[in-house]
């Protein structure tokens, strides 16, 4: 499901930034020239990755999208053949009627009818309109009619549902292009200054290590905590849409039941690679991240952000607990809430399974809101 993250440009652009200011006055002009050449590079990394996050939402909510239409089309498939069948057994009982009322030289209005027709098309709508029919007519007739109008409603779901298939499917292959494309671009980028980003990168693990320590201690401690919680009467916090004032927020939300579960199990992702479309066991993108941990507690969620916004309530940032759901960037991103103010996101390609502060400043400009599953 997606990569949003700026997270490590962001990094990279402090970093080059105080790479130049400890250069003695006199430094060597190719140096400044490289180091002016990096920050251009990595500004152009930073919008790089915002339409990859895009795109892999897309490519992500085409994917889920068509696994619902698959499913339509297999309902509609069978209705339509159901359909079909008993339309032809009306089809042959009406046949078989017209001829016994014909061979018994039934009522005056059906053999004109049935003598005036070119075919059994032709009966049936000279039938429809004749208005003198007897009740048993009425009623072979009837049975026609039902099922040729389900024959139709059913032949113009399954148009619908292929066309919309057929949309999906190249709105998906599109977007793996634009994802494609980008990743090759992203690469010969990133090529122009692979030393630098080899020392970030290095950086960048140390702190990773330090936060997951400090996250597994924090963990260890807060699951005795929650677990008096949810012993006892606990209040949680007020549910809330994004722009709801508070004052109309009066129903609370308990503390989840599977929070410090799943961030235990997220934790255990840390360091995997970030691979757009995949879901685990060993590669994620954000939504995939968020849908293999929690299906790992029962929970079932959809590989795709914006449709996982729809499930459990809403939380005000003010209240997130550890296993919160936390969205970004207009839905085009996931992570899921630790505590401490930080997060486990899967951020993008070349990137990995790591730790965020919610303070850090993309998280913080791009946030949308976040989610509880109860559990």
């Amino acid at each position: 499901m997606s990569w949003t993250r700026r997270r490590a440009a962001v990094v990279v652009g402090v970093v080059a930034v105080s790479l130049v200011s400890a250069l003695p006055v006199l430094a060597d002009p190719g140096i400044n020239a490289k180091q002016a050449e990096a920050r251009q590079v990595l500004a152009e990394l930073q919008q790089l990755n915002g339409r990859l996050g895009k795109a892999v939402e897309a490519y992500d909510g085409a994917t889920y999208k068509l696994g619902q239409i698959r499913a339509q089309l297999v309902v509609n498939r069978g209705e339509m053949k159901v359909a079909r069948s008993n339309l032809r057994i009306a089809d042959s009982r009406l046949a078989r009627h017209l001829r016994d009322l014909y061979i018994s030289g039934g009522s005056d209005s059906t053999l004109e009818v049935i003598l005036g027709a070119k075919s059994l098309d032709d009966v049936i709508s000279r039938l429809d309109t004749a208005n003198r029919l007897s009740s048993e007519d009425a009623q072979v007739l009837g049975a026609v009619r039902t099922f040729r109008g389900v024959v139709e409603r059913e032949g113009a779901a399954l148009r619908k549902a292929r066309a919309a298939q057929s949309r999906l499917v190249a709105q998906r292959a599109a977007a793996k292009r634009q994802i494609e494309d980008g990743i090759a671009e992203r690469q010969r980028l990133l090529s122009s200054i692979r030393s630098e980003i080899d020392k970030l990168k290095r950086e960048e693990a140390a702190r990773q290590a330090v936060l997951a320590a400090q996250a597994r201690a924090r963990l260890l401690s807060e699951r005795i905590a929650q677990q008096r919680a949810l012993n006892s009467v606990a209040v949680g916090a007020t549910v809330q849409s994004p722009g709801t004032p508070d004052t109309f927020g009066t129903t609370v939300v308990p503390p989840s039941a599977v929070g410090s579960q799943v961030v235990s199990i997220a934790m255990r992702y840390l360091g995997d690679p970030y691979v757009w479309g995949t879901a685990g066991p060993n590669t994620f993108d954000c939504s995939g991240l968020v849908m293999y941990v929690f299906a790992q507690v029962g929970i079932s969620l959809p590989h795709y952000a914006a449709s996982q916004w729809n499930y459990g309530v809403y939380v005000s940032k003010d209240q997130l607990q550890p296993g919160d759901l936390v969205f970004f960037a207009n839905l085009d991103h996931v992570g899921i809430y630790i505590g401490n103010g930080d997060y486990i996101q899967a951020p993008q390609t070349g990137d990995v399974v790591k730790i965020t502060p919610l303070s850090d400043p993309w998280s913080e400009s791009a946030y949308f809101g976040a989610r509880r599953i109860i559990g």
